[in-house]
């Protein structure tokens, strides 16, 4: 039993530094520090990008690991995304900014409940949520250059969508 708990150190690790990224992306907005609240979520990414991997690697995959995976890529990449979208250009957006603020997280979470109840072969159903959160946090980099906010909430609309739709997307 102790091997196993301490195998699971190492992508829990990732894990919780994928969530110390999310957490420091919403300080950083509600500082309206908006570019590096973006950069904390393509942080969070890069982490979240190794924490399943290097749990496969060494024999330490779990379900608990795959919950916690879970609820940290909802705030990273569900909540930060849509807190930064919404103090850098949705906030500006009436009625409007509030339903995509909260639609972009429940999407993400009704995604990642889905991933987690569903086997999958070789594609998601679905675009994964870190996906979506990644392309939010680029798009806000973005929309800080060059304000679009319409075109930046068409887009956020449309990955909600697609993180609920059945489409399937091949892993890479």
């Amino acid at each position: 039993m102790n091997a196993k708990i301490s195998k699971s150190v190492i992508p829990n690790s990732f894990t919780f530094i994928n969530l110390t990224f999310g957490m420091l992306s919403i300080i950083f907005t509600l500082n309206s520090r908006f570019q590096m609240s973006a950069i904390m979520i393509i942080l969070a990414a890069l982490m979240d990008r190794y924490d399943g991997r290097i749990a496969r690697k060494f024999n330490a995959s779990s379900q608990l690991g795959k919950e916690l995976d879970s609820l940290c890529d909802l705030i990273s990449f569900g909540v930060a995304p849509a807190i930064l979208s919404w103090g850098n250009f949705l906030i500006n957006l009436g009625i409007i900014g509030y339903i995509i603020v909260i639609l972009f997280p429940i999407a993400g979470a009704y995604r990642l409940a889905r991933f987690n109840v569903t086997q999958f072969n070789n594609c998601f159903i679905g675009i994964p949520i870190t996906f979506a959160g990644f392309l939010v946090a680029i798009d806000n980099i973005i929309t800080i250059a060059n304000p679009h906010y319409f075109l930046s909430s068409i887009f956020m609309l449309f990955l909600s969508y697609l993180m609920v739709s059945h489409f399937k997307f091949k892993k890479v």
